[in-house]
């Protein structure tokens, strides 16, 4: 049957502003422009293997990470379908070493956005499926560009956060701090459509993501907090092991299912692997909008304050009893070694 009772995700954004004190018209319009960009990426992507856009490029990007093929066809698509609408000050990208300046001769407007093109870009070659990360800030600095302050803020000031999966269905899921709410996209129309509304994530978790070949390397506390979510210390029952090594699929499926992901510190990564800006703080605020949770380990992620644009954290985010678990085995054990 046709869908055509189903509110749109242009729909859903005027009507929320509708009921918002600050109603934003620039922030309609830009998550608008985003999501055309993840409708021209997700064809991308499923087109990948047809169009020779597989596989590495000869270049790496700033993290010294080969980028995909699809790395920089999602980045300038992001770029080109943001940067005419006058609602941004400026971008920042986990694929760009600078932040990138709105050209002259299109308006600047009050927002900043900060993404992650595509997300999980090492398994598009083998079919898993792989996200865009986004974040949307508010402009504190003065001038009409945004300066490196706009980049630089706590993620509590978020605006709107999102991420996109291309999964077996392409999926939309943001907030503007009015709950996360999930949107399906309808390719016979080109629309995303609310499938999920008002997305409430289990109190306790059902999945445990986490990359095991990193546990010789992990602090003792952090392999006694994977025991115990693995039930190995008999205290209770086991999480489900799922890892599949894209954030976005392994944070859907907890998101929706109920778990815990974690990326802990680690001898090669001391400060953790993935990016504050671009994963760790979108998708806390989404996490923490569905009743979960977010921890660096000690802090919660949308109370850090950056001091550098591709900073890196670890990150344990997912259902509240699960995120509250790692907070006190982990302070326990920084108390116990004095530090």
């Amino acid at each position: 049957a046709m869908q055509y009772g189903r509110t749109t995700l242009s729909k859903f954004i005027i009507e929320e502003q509708r009921q918002s004190a600050e109603r934003d018209e620039q922030l309609t319009a830009l998550i608008n422009d985003i999501q055309t960009s993840c409708k021209y990426i997700s064809t991308a992507v499923a087109r990948g293997p047809l169009q020779g856009t597989l596989g590495s490029n000869a270049t790496r990007n700033v993290q010294g990470e080969t980028q995909q093929k699809l790395d920089v066809v999602a980045n300038d698509i992001m770029l080109r379908s943001c940067e005419w609408g006058g609602q941004l000050a400026g971008m920042v990208s986990e694929e760009l070493p600078e932040p990138y300046a709105i050209p002259d001769g299109y308006p600047r407007g009050r927002y900043l956005l900060a993404f992650d093109p595509l997300d999980g870009s090492s398994n598009i070659d083998v079919n898993v499926p792989v996200g865009t990360i986004f974040s949307v800030m508010r402009k504190v600095s003065r001038g009409a560009r945004g300066d490196l302050s706009d980049m630089l803020q706590a993620g509590r000031r978020q605006v709107a956060a999102g991420y996109v999966i291309y999964g077996s269905s392409t999926m939309l899921v943001y907030t503007t701090g009015q709950g996360a709410h999930g949107f399906t996209l309808d390719p016979s129309i080109g629309e995303f459509l609310l499938s999920h509304p008002d997305i409430k994530t289990p109190t306790r978790g059902r999945y445990l993501s986490v990359n095991d070949s990193y546990e010789q390397q992990w602090e003792e506390n952090t392999k006694a907090l994977i025991r115990r979510y693995r039930g190995l210390d008999g205290k209770r029952k086991p999480l489900s092991g799922r890892y599949v090594g894209s954030l976005v699929a392994d944070f859907h499926r907890n998101l929706l299912g109920g778990g815990l992901f974690a990326y802990p510190a680690n001898s090669q990564y001391r400060k953790g692997k993935l990016r504050l800006l671009y994963e760790a703080n979108p998708l806390a605020f989404i996490c923490e909008q569905a009743g979960g949770g977010a921890i660096d380990g000690v802090n919660d992620i949308l109370d850090l304050t950056p001091t550098e644009l591709h900073q890196r954290t670890p990150l344990y985010i997912g259902s509240k009893d699960e995120v509250a678990l790692a907070r006190e085995l982990l302070a326990a054990s920084l108390s116990a070694v004095g530090a």
